[in-house]
């Protein structure tokens, strides 16, 4: 069996005259993290939706646990969980209530389940306060508790850590993250913070206008968002045996275009440059690059889409 879970193939939606998404393409494997990276408006919400047959696509497929048909479709669906947009609850009832209330509409069975999902999520200790009384952080455990009533594999949540405050944004990372890690919970989340996914997450897909810009492990995001010299020299393809033979440098990655990454000695461009010429490379570009998340993010994504407005939204769709 594969370890495949979620593969989108080729996704498109479209609204009127408007393309939301379009040529999307990724794939899930079990017990990932996979973070969904874009400015508000970039169509992830889009793509969750069609996951969770909430809107129908105009082009393209999607498989859920190797399943691509409806019926096929409708049944993994039974194996996942959506909290897409704001978690519904009824504001003036508890939330043993709206779980009770959650339940039966499902059709579940076990009740001691409340019980358990409760504790999970750090509401096991609320009793009689209601919902309305809640802070913020508490409706998206709530909302996260509603979802694990059904045992699912695949947790699928669009932006839980939206206006947030610091320690709830700690809560909910907190929670998914035992969740992964004791449950094996396969987990697609959507953000447009990459600082707060990059503690969570082991691989991204980032989201512009629509389209995948840009899909990455959390090891290779660590690299790219890591200090290192950028070299291009007359003879590129050298450069690694040199740096290794002569000064014990392994860390190295090679672009496609032949350019050499060095993430050791970087407080020494000095001997790099001079050992690479005493060995008959001459230095074309030799610099320090050390983009931290922030910058990284803004050059995925560009500046005009991180400063949205809503005239670029479609009748709420993001």
């Amino acid at each position: 069996m594969s370890d495949i879970l979620i593969d989108v193939k080729n996704l498109e939606k479209q609204y009127t005259t408007k393309i939301v998404v379009k040529d999307a393409s990724f794939q899930v494997s079990k017990g990932m993290i996979c973070g969904l990276v874009g400015p508000n408006g970039a169509g992830k919400t889009t793509i969750m939706k069609a996951m969770g047959g909430l809107i129908m696509p105009t082009k393209g497929t999607i498989s859920l646990f190797g399943e691509t048909s409806e019926k096929g479709l409708a049944h993994s669906r039974s194996r996942m969980c959506f909290m897409i947009e704001t978690p519904y609850a009824k504001q003036n009832m508890t939330a043993r209530e709206n779980l009770e209330k959650l339940r039966l509409q499902k059709g579940l069975p076990d009740k001691s389940k409340i019980d358990e999902v409760l504790k999970l999520v750090g509401l096991a200790d609320t009793g009689k306060k209601l919902v309305k009384e809640f802070s913020l952080g508490m409706k998206q455990r709530l909302g996260i508790a509603g979802c694990l009533l059904s045992d699912p594999e695949i947790m699928v949540l669009d932006e839980p850590v939206n206006g947030l405050d610091p320690e709830g944004i700690v809560e909910i990372r907190e929670l998914l993250l035992k969740l992964n890690r004791e449950q094996e919970m396969t987990i697609v989340i959507s953000s447009h913070l990459l600082s707060e996914l990059s503690l969570l997450c082991t691989d991204y897909v980032f989201i512009r206008r629509g389209e995948i810009i840009k899909k990455i492990s959390a090891d290779e995001l660590k690299k790219e968002c890591h200090e290192y010299f950028l070299i291009r020299t007359d003879n590129d393809s050298l450069v690694p045996a040199i740096l290794q033979n002569k000064l014990d440098i392994t860390d190295i990655h090679v672009e496609k275009n032949g350019a050499v990454r060095v993430y050791e000695k970087t407080d020494d461009i000095r001997l790099i440059s001079k050992t690479l010429y005493e060995n008959g490379i001459i230095p074309v570009e030799l610099h320090m690059h050390d983009a931290n998340l922030e910058q990284y993010y803004m050059n995925m994504v560009g500046d005009e889409d991180v400063q949205y407005n809503k005239s670029t939204d479609v009748s709420g769709v993001s």
